[in-house]
């Protein structure tokens, strides 16, 4: 999805300057778990239930998350943090509003 961005809609002309073109994000590809990990730890307010709910360890949490963030890392979209880990979900599909 491309967005254009320039001057107001009722302008009668656009000035080649004004515009600018997004290139789309690129989203890393996540495992269905990854995603199931992401989702659920986005939901709770701590590790300690995302382990009890998904029935793994912390470990297991911390690691998920961490390859999560690597993989957001190598596409140019850092998510060094809860917040901007819920961007992401939000941005790619992963989590609507509704859900939270």
């Amino acid at each position: 999805m491309l967005i254009i961005a320039g001057p107001h809609p009722a302008s009668s002309s656009v000035d080649q300057e004004d515009v600018t073109v997004r290139a789309p994000l690129r989203a890393p590809t996540l495992s269905p778990r990854e995603i199931e990990v992401m989702l659920t730890w986005i939901l709770n307010d701590s590790k300690s239930a995302v382990c009890r709910q998904l029935y793994i360890s912390p470990g297991t949490v911390n690691t998920h998350v961490a390859r999560i963030r690597d993989k957001y890392q190598s596409v140019g979209r850092p998510a060094p943090t809860k917040a901007a880990l819920l961007a992401r979900a939000l941005q790619d599909g992963h989590i609507t509003l509704e859900q939270l």
